[in-house]
This record gives C-alpha cells, sequence and structure tokens, in this order.
C-alpha cells in the first residue's frame, strides 16, 4: 500500500540496467583495443617496410664510397660512416620483426583465437586506415544517451533512489492475506475425501512500532548512498566531457602534424636524392649523403608514427562518445 514492494521492484530493475551497461562498456573498450592492435600491426609492417627501403638505398650507398675508396678518391672514413648507418638500420630490422609477431598475438587473443592464427590472414602489407578530417561529435546530449558509464551512474542513481522508498515504507504498517490449504486423515484415501481437507484465509498486518529510529538510520543511510551515487554521476559525465574534448583536441592536432612530417618526407627525399648525386660527382662530401639519409628514414618513420597516432586518435575519440551503442528499443 505504501510503495515498499513497487520501489524494490523499481530497484531492481535499475540494477538490471546497471549490468547491461556494465556489459556494453566492456565490448566498447574491446572494439578498442582491437582497433588500436590492428593499427599497431599496419604501422608496424610500415616501419618493417620503410626500414628494408632504406637498407637498400644505405648499402648502395656504402656500394658507391667502396668504389670511390678503391680508385682512391677518398679515404676510408666514407665507408666507414656508411658501414655504420647500415648496420644500425639492419639492427632495428629483427626488433621490429618481433615487436609485430607479438601484435599479431596480442590481436588474436583478443578476437579469442590461438595467438598464431592472424600470422597468414595478415601477413600482407597494408596501409593504416585512412582517417576523416572532421568527426561529427554531436550535442553533449547525445554523448549522455550514448556512453555506458554514463547510462550506468544514471542507472545507480534510480536504484539507489528508489531503495530510499523502500526504507521510507517500513516506516509504515505492512498488510498482507494469508492462507493454508492441507489434509487430515491417516491413510491414502483421505486424498480424495473432501471432508479430510480443511483452508484457512485471512488478513494480518504488521507495524514495527519500536523499531522507527533503526527504520530512519536505515533511511538516512540510504539518502547518504543516493546523494554519492549522484556525485559519481557528476563526475562520469564531467570526465565524460573531459575525454570527448581532449580526444577531440588530440585528433585535430595530430592531423597537424602529420602534413608538417609529409612535407618533411617530401623535402628530405630530395635531400637525398641531391647529395648522392653530388657525392657521386665528386662535388659534396659524403657527410651530406649520411645526413640526408638519417633525417629522411627518422622523418618517414615519425610520419609512420603519425598515421598511427591519427587513426588512434580517432578510435580514442569514438570511444569517448560511447562507440556508437544505443539504447535498445523496448528495453
Amino acid at each position: 500500500m505504501f510503495g515498499g514492494v513497487r520501489r524494490g521492484v523499481e530497484a531492481a530493475d535499475a540494477g538490471i540496467r546497471v549490468a547491461v551497461e556494465d556489459r556494453r562498456d566492456v565490448q566498447v573498450l574491446v572494439a578498442s583495443e582491437v582497433a588500436l592492435n590492428y593499427l599497431d600491426v599496419r604501422s608496424l609492417q610500415r616501419q618493417l617496410a620503410i626500414s628494408r627501403e632504406n637498407l637498400t638505398s644505405q648499402r648502395r650507398s656504402l656500394e658507391l664510397t667502396r668504389l670511390r675508396f678503391r680508385a682512391g678518391f677518398e679515404t676510408g672514413l666514407d665507408t666507414a660512416n656508411a658501414e655504420s648507418l647500415v648496420f644500425g638500420t639492419e639492427s632495428r630490422i629483427p626488433l621490429q620483426e618481433a615487436a609485430l609477431r607479438q601484435t599479431l598475438y596480442a590481436l588474436a587473443v583478443l578476437l579469442g583465437r590461438e595467438p598464431g592464427a592472424l600470422l597468414d590472414e595478415l601477413a600482407d602489407v597494408a596501409p593504416i586506415p585512412r582517417t576523416p578530417p572532421e568527426v561529427p561529435v554531436g550535442l553533449p546530449s547525445d554523448l549522455l544517451r550514448r556512453r555506458p558509464d554514463i547510462r550506468r551512474a544514471e542507472a545507480q542513481v534510480h536504484a539507489a533512489t528508489a531503495r530510499i522508498g523502500v526504507a521510507v515504507a517500513d516506516l509504515y504498517p505492512r498488510f498482507s492475506l494469508n492462507g493454508s490449504l492441507g489434509l487430515t486423515g491417516n491413510n491414502l484415501s483421505a486424498l480424495s475425501n473432501r471432508h479430510d481437507s480443511f483452508w484457512s484465509i485471512g488478513p494480518s498486518a504488521s507495524w514495527p512500532l519500536f523499531d522507527a529510529g533503526r527504520i530512519r538510520a536505515n533511511i538516512a543511510v540510504q539518502t547518504a548512498v543516493q546523494e554519492q551515487a549522484l556525485l559519481s554521476y557528476r563526475a562520469t559525465v564531467l570526465n565524460a566531457l573531459n575525454e570527448v574534448e581532449s580526444a577531440l583536441t588530440a585528433y585535430v592536432a595530430e592531423q597537424q602534424h602529420r602534413r608538417a612530417l609529409m612535407d618533411a618526407v617530401a623535402s628530405e627525399r630530395r635531400a637525398v636524392d641531391l647529395s648522392t648525386e653530388l657525392y657521386r660527382q665528386g662535388e659534396s662530401d659524403f657527410l651530406n649523403v649520411l645526413i640526408a639519409q638519417r633525417a629522411l628514414y627518422n622523418s618517414e618513420d615519425s610520419l609512420v608514427q603519425s598515421d598511427r597516432n591519427v587513426a588512434a586518435n580517432l578510435v580514442a575519440l569514438y570511444r569517448a562518445l560511447g562507440g556508437g551503442w544505443e539504447e535498445e528499443r523496448g528495453e
């Protein structure tokens, strides 16, 4: 009569919603981790390809220095510098290959497969997925509807509020309708004889007049829990807004960084070609070739990292936006 059972059911329903949003939160987390590991696979493949391409170019430069040394055009210093560059690049390749295999193992485990299951499937080199220049973030109200952690916190507030109603209902009398049905007799024939059956029905009431202090203390406790849930909800919303703004800022900044690196790589490729040609003609020393090749290798590696970071920031942005999950109809 005073809403205790009804509020108890309401609290239980809110608890179910908490569990549903927990599951969705895990889904978003797993999906983002799969995406990040896939990006790592493609970026490591590209870094490995760049190392091998630069190693080929550096070996050609090394052979050129050896030819000039045999012809007496220079001392052995240029050859030693060229060998040092080649050996340094060679030393990175095994580490990159190991990192690539380890990332493939981790990605397979995330997908629920044995560690080596993706070695053949992802063996072919593919580019890092392209990203859009802009992402439609939407309104803050959309964020509240999408993020599982916010909807979980909202359900926790709902459950805590309903438990206050359950506690308040204990202040009032409880009415119930009791009944009993049975059989009397000392043999099996009593089961079919209606004269040996009995039943009773009647109402009852209880009112814990002497437990008012305990009940009011429980109401205070449930009220404090509800206030805590409200503070947690507010903190969750503020954290969500912070994550979205931070991810969006990082995404835009990394795109600008990538464009600058693309210009740097283009310029350094021209520098490598020009310095190599001048060295071949004897109009420049090998130090300029060495500097240009090292700068190109570092910039190409940084560009791959930037491509990966742009895509990773997009993944972080989608995760901050709730991963696109929407409340199912009829839930």
